[in-house]
């Protein structure tokens, strides 16, 4: 089973001061900063999932990357703007959900295949049209007349996609992205795909659906599935199911989920391969939008602050596992929480987390230099690398999945 991780320029710095919260006079971001597989002592992923909206931008307004970052990642290729290992695989896509809300997707095959083919990629997602919903009772007749309508417009990208990379003679390999709103119609668009001659499908819009309609889905398309056609999850992570559906041709998968846990959930922050902490919140007065705001508008007195963050930053660095020293580290922070005005307390999830104290067991790179500043919610440079050690242990779940042995006899 096959991970990518989807692109968004997502670095952190070597020579960032964690003491100072500083970083070096000296930095240059895409020179100095580094990438989760060049952090890491093992790839937390086997590849790259770049999208042209993200390079280039899309309908919505521009994309992550800078005007100097795209020029060179055209000048570049792709591996070598990422710096990529030879095992490290690259897979493009259009982006869909940049554009999901338009008629018609803002972008023709033709520029699809000249990022593909100027960058670099070692393969490429068709052109496709996002449709958000499930109806399975739904037949092509009685069916959303615009859910119909976009599924046979990718379809009809995807046929014109697979031509023109056999006009063009790439060595990019073609990938088929399959919509539909029910199983049969999921079906249908990979027998169609199969037909245009895709072995390699990306099956698109099933981030909404719960696993077990996942699961329908593939058991129909198994129906009709060619002995060597594999399957890539857009979006989709459920690392628990990943055996199930491997039984029916899933090869690969893309998400963002165990990334961007560390700083934008609301509890499953750090992860360990049976469970998932709360990090410890300690708003930079500085750097933090909210926190900033409040003392600018008088509401939370800046001294009280500053006095509270060292506080809690100076008990987080001195904890030694001890029930004094916790009382310490809680203490501090329950009086930042009230300094800061907190809508919600994280005091009880605290304890827990600093109970289990789960860096200290952690072998990754990142545990090992930072310690228990991994596990501070605090800056980007402390989240991201917590979502890299989060990628770790994804990782680490994958390789120890039960997957099956396909034959040719093992679907319909």
């Amino acid at each position: 089973m096959r991970f990518y991780f989807p692109d968004s320029q997502d670095l952190v710095s070597p020579t960032y001061d964690f003491q100072r919260d500083e970083y070096s006079p000296l930095r240059v971001r895409q020179r100095d900063d580094r990438y989760a597989h060049e952090v890491l002592d093992e790839h937390p992923y086997h590849g790259l999932l770049v999208s042209k909206s993200i390079v280039d931008g899309s309908i919505r307004g521009a994309g992550k990357y800078t005007g100097a970052q795209r020029a060179r990642l055209y000048r570049l290729g792709v591996r070598e703007f990422f710096r990529l290992t030879p095992e490290l695989v690259t897979l493009g896509d259009n982006g869909a959900f940049n554009y999901a809300d338009e008629l018609v997707p803002p972008v023709t095959v033709d520029e699809t295949l000249d990022f593909y083919e100027g960058c670099g990629f070692d393969a490429g997602v068709s052109v496709d049209h996002i449709i958000f919903g499930y109806a399975p009772e739904a037949d092509f007749n009685t069916v959303d007349p615009a859910w119909a309508q976009r599924r046979l417009l990718t379809l009809r990208l995807a046929e014109e996609f697979i031509t023109r990379v056999a006009d063009r003679g790439t060595d990019l390999e073609p990938v088929g992205a399959a919509q539909g709103w029910s199983p049969t119609s999921y079906a249908d668009s990979v027998k169609q795909l199969q037909d245009f001659g895709y072995r390699r499908i990306a099956l698109g819009g099933m981030v909404p659906l719960k696993t077990r309609q996942i699961v329908e889905c593939l058991e129909a398309i198994d129906g009709v599935r060619a002995p060597e056609t594999e399957f890539h999850l857009l979006g989709i992570t459920r690392v628990e199911s990943m055996g199930r559906f491997a039984e029916f041709g899933v090869t690969s998968f893309d998400s963002t989920s165990a990334f961007r846990q560390a700083f934008m959930d609301d509890r499953l922050n750090f992860h360990t391969r049976d469970e998932a902490y709360v990090a410890l919140r300690v708003p930079q007065v500085d750097g933090n939008p909210t926190l900033r705001r409040a003392v600018l508008a008088g509401r939370v007195s800046q001294r009280d602050a500053v006095s509270g963050e060292r506080e809690c930053l100076r008990a987080l660095r001195a904890y030694d596992g001890t029930e004094s020293s916790m009382r310490e580290v809680l203490a501090a922070l329950a009086r930042y929480e009230t300094i800061c005005q907190s809508k919600k307390s994280y005091l009880s999830q605290y304890e827990r987390t600093l109970r289990a104290a789960p860096w200290a067991k952690c072998s990754c790179s990142i545990c090992r230099e930072l310690g228990i500043e991994v596990a501070i919610f605090r800056g980007t440079e402390r989240n991201k690398r917590r979502g890299f050690h989060n990628l770790s242990v994804l990782a680490h779940k994958i390789q120890n999945l039960s997957l099956p042995h396909p034959t040719e006899d093992s679907h319909g």
